[in-house]
């Protein structure tokens, strides 16, 4: 089962998580956007975008970091964070 951890976080200390589970059939890819997707609806948040840095960390290390410049709308915390805890069974 896909997991992914999302984590909100405001000078260092965490305000809020949640671990999203995908158990689908879908890329990898629109596994990690789904539970984007329901992270920040959960939180009732706006989607970040993913600037080419960050699609890039997140390649490389499975984790991420999306700052509030990443958010349109303002947000209430210094930045989200996301981490693969598992792909498969």
């Amino acid at each position: 089962m896909f997991r992914l951890w999302v984590r909100l976080f405001r000078d260092n200390h965490l305000l809020r998580d949640l671990v999203v589970e995908d158990d689908g059939l879908d890329s990898r890819t629109k596994k990690i956007r789904r539970a984007i997707d329901k992270a920040c609806e959960e939180f009732d948040l706006p989607r970040p975008i993913w600037l080419k840095s960050t699609v890039e960390e997140f390649r490389t290390h499975d984790r991420c970091r999306f700052t509030r410049d990443a958010f349109i709308e303002d947000v209430e915390f210094d930045f989200m964070d996301i981490q693969v805890l598992s792909e498969g069974d």
